[in-house]
């Protein structure tokens, strides 16, 4: 397929033998359930709730925290927090455009912010359901759409595992990490667009589903990655500016902020049952940087930074909603 053919198909309905239609099952119920109006508010007041509640329980013991870091490594830290969002935006973005379905940014932002609220919920695909439904309304064919979030998943999960391999062997000199630096050949292996457009379709064939309409082309995985480990430097960046406000030496400080916080994130991710890696993550990411600044200024950092991306999550998806357009009526 061109690029001149792909933004033609965006809504179109599938051709006969073609994309499926909508999933089947309990999948589908899930879909029909999500594409209610009042069902997807409720979702997003839910969510909503849940991301300020966890704000406000953990405020009592982020309040010292705040204290001793002072307003401008903190503000710092949440430019950085949001910047990061914006680049991974951009992952799901381009993936989505690659797949046949390109849309503008504002658009793309709606979809993406909104609907990766539901990662506060436990399991992660809520996420993707989301984004179905409010990617329908743009008339994005919902399995594309769930093509470029599960798409982004894996990419940011792995560009995450591979950012922590490079970066964490080399703290300090130690050779403690060294040997993980053998699994990052086999990462590198899975980013080859021939090989993950095999190991897409060969996923897909297990779950009884097509396999991708357009496979992934060497530039839409380049631009894709690009952003990706992009939006890593800047959650490392979030972290690093916390720490040298309490003491971290600034390069030692940063290979431990980017490596700790992609692996805590990392993990955090896989770990499903925990709403948005709520207290793994967080242990991770403490006795990482404990290791240049203590562990009692650690944890500190841990929960400041859990509060600011929480807060970077409301603060995207309130500017998202309120600064983009909703479609006049979704596609039949």
């Amino acid at each position: 397929m061109s690029d001149s053919q792909a933004p033609a198909e965006v809504g179109k309905p599938a051709p006969a033998g073609g994309a499926p239609g909508p999933p089947r099952g309990f999948l589908g119920l899930v879909t029909a359930v999500m594409g209610s109006k009042l069902v997807r508010w409720g979702f997003v007041a839910v969510t909503v709730v849940i991301g300020a509640y966890a704000v406000a329980s953990q405020w009592s013991h982020v309040r010292s925290a705040l204290a001793s870091l002072g307003f401008l490594p903190v503000a710092g830290a949440l430019v950085a927090v949001l910047a990061a969002l914006v680049a991974a935006m951009q992952v799901w973005r381009v993936l989505l455009a690659a797949l046949g379905s390109p849309l503008p940014a504002r658009p793309a932002a709606r979809i993406m912010f909104i609907g990766q609220l539901g990662k506060y919920l436990p399991g992660s695909i809520w996420p993707v359901l989301a984004q179905m439904e409010l990617g329908n309304e743009y008339q994005v064919p919902r399995h594309r759409s769930a093509s470029a979030s599960v798409l982004t998943m894996l990419l940011v999960t792995l560009t995450g595992l591979l950012t922590a391999l490079v970066a964490l062997p080399f703290v300090a000199g130690s050779t403690d990490y060294a040997w993980a630096l053998l699994a990052a050949p086999a990462l590198l292996v899975l980013l080859v667009p021939r090989v993950l457009n095999a190991v897409l379709n060969r996923a897909l064939r297990l779950a009884k589903r097509p396999p991708l309409e357009v496979e992934l082309t060497g530039r839409a995985m380049a631009g894709a990655l690009a952003w990706s480990f992009v939006s890593w430097a800047f959650y490392g960046a979030q972290v690093w500016v916390l720490a040298l406000a309490l003491g971290a030496p600034a390069g030692k400080g940063f290979l431990l902020a980017l490596g700790g916080f992609a692996f805590a994130w990392t993990v955090g991710f896989l770990v499903v049952i925990a709403p948005a890696g709520a207290g793994v993550r967080d242990v991770l990411l403490a006795l990482t940087l404990g290791l240049v600044i203590g562990h009692g200024a650690a944890l500190a950092i841990a929960l400041v930074s859990r509060v600011l991306l929480t807060i970077g999550d409301l603060v995207t998806a309130g500017v998202a909603a309120a600064f983009t357009r909703r479609p006049g009526a979704p596609p039949a």
